[in-house]
């Protein structure tokens, strides 16, 4: 039985999940392209060859890539009873109406497992359905009122995307993350069936921090009201800690959970959340700040550094925690990390090149092993300034993938990561 985990930001990244741009992508139009999250639309064939390009390059350094797409279908190949219960999530009577419900479960259950996850990620149009909605509209609301056979039945999840989001491994275990905004909630659905059915990860062994698993061998997942969080604020960066950040996307209460479960199964010693300011162009921690090397890291000066840091720590005496407010951020993680002075890689060029280069996402790189990272060619000003402090930078293109907002940190789930 394998053992999976990531122990680092910056060791050596063996095992990596993915999501190449597919269907959800090529649905995205000026319409809707707010409501999904996107600021743009993208060419999506230019995209793939810009994400086929990235593969290309981890997989020249030895990583082993795995495309989230398929290991969804072969997951739910592999145990049926997982895609019934997928299908009565994403399709209940809230999602697609109580009228119509039964019908559209029949429709899904019919495809072939590729074809479920193709149009579970990629959505389903009425028109691809093959349901007779209108037919329906003597017993139906959704039918009566339906006017377009291209209305979905199934939104898609061009969000997929971001692998890092929806789940992310924080050392010898994963938390399947309760998502901010609705459009992407469905996301955890698909990903805590790879990790439950998947022969790679059942056959496996790992923790969930997130959420529990029930006697019936079901995840519980409580109202989570407020409270969530996404990967891209999550770092487990070595040494027993981790940061997370307290963002937009990542609320308090949610750090507090996964720090609690940590703590009880002794898989960390410390979590410090990093309070940030709430802003778009800035959304996850990961958007101003990853770690480049043991002991260097790139951070867009102008948010990190009004950054608030608290350490949390297990508690004494009943309580669940000791909490320490730190001078500064950046002081806290080199702590954390047990070296002496972290050395910040700061955002290139002037001014308004720094807020350019942070929006096109330069200071979201992903560490293929210790001082090798992999980021958008366009950030020339940014990366001159790694490769002045001794970073190898493996550069790619980014002109359709960088319009979603995120760079090569975001694009990776990595679930086997060595310790540095």
């Amino acid at each position: 039985m394998s053992t999976l985990g990531v122990h680092s930001e910056v060791g050596t990244l063996r095992k990596v999940m993915v999501h190449r741009p597919d269907l959800s992508l090529q649905r995205l139009t000026p319409s809707n392209h707010d409501d999904l999250l996107f600021d743009d639309v993208l060419w999506v064939e230019r995209a793939q060859a810009e994400h086929d390009q990235f593969v290309a390059e981890m997989r020249e350094r030895g990583v082993e890539v795995f495309l989230l797409q398929d290991l969804l279908g072969e997951a739910l190949a592999a145990d049926p009873a997982t895609g019934t219960r997928l299908i009565e999530l994403v399709a209940s009577e809230y999602t697609v109406g109580l009228s119509l419900v039964d019908e559209v479960r029949a429709v899904l259950a019919s495809f072939t497992p590729e074809r479920l996850a193709t149009h579970l990620i990629g959505g389903l149009t009425v028109d691809e359905s093959g349901l007779e909605v209108r037919q329906a509209a003597d017993h139906s609301l959704i039918g009566a009122a339906l006017d377009d056979a291209s209305t979905f039945v199934l939104p898609p999840l061009p969000n997929t995307l971001f692998t890092r989001d929806s789940s992310c491994w924080i050392y010898g275990g994963v938390s399947i993350n309760p998502m901010y905004w609705p459009a992407r909630r469905r996301e955890a659905y698909n990903v805590a069936a790879i990790y439950r059915s998947h022969p790679m990860f059942a056959e496996a062994e790992f923790e969930f921090w997130y959420p529990h698993e029930g006697p019936d061998g079901r995840f519980e997942i409580a109202d989570f009201g407020l409270s969530s969080m996404e990967g891209g604020d999550v770092m487990p960066i070595g040494n027993g800690a981790v940061l997370i950040g307290m963002s937009e996307r990542s609320q308090g209460r949610m750090i507090e959970q996964i720090a609690k479960a940590l703590f009880e199964r002794g898989a960390a010693e410390r979590v410090i959340a990093a309070v940030m300011t709430k802003d778009r162009a800035h959304m996850h921690l990961d958007t101003v700040f990853t770690l480049l090397d043991r002991d260097k890291a790139t951070a867009y000066p102008k948010v990190v550094e009004n950054i608030r840091a608290i350490s949390l720590r297990p508690g004494t005496n009943g309580r669940p925690f000791h909490v320490t407010v730190e001078d500064d951020f950046v002081s806290a993680v080199a702590d954390a990390l047990g070296v002496p002075k972290l050395l910040v890689v700061e955002t290139g060029g002037d001014v308004y090149q720094q807020e350019r280069e942070q929006w096109d996402d330069g200071n979201n790189v992903v560490a293929l092993e210790p001082g090798v990272v992999v980021a958008y060619e366009r950030n020339t000003y940014t990366i001159a300034k790694m490769r002045a402090a001794g970073v190898e930078v493996i550069e790619i293109q980014g002109f359709e993938l960088g319009k979603g907002r995120g760079g090569g940190h975001c694009m990776t789930c990595p679930f086997e990561r060595d310790p540095i």
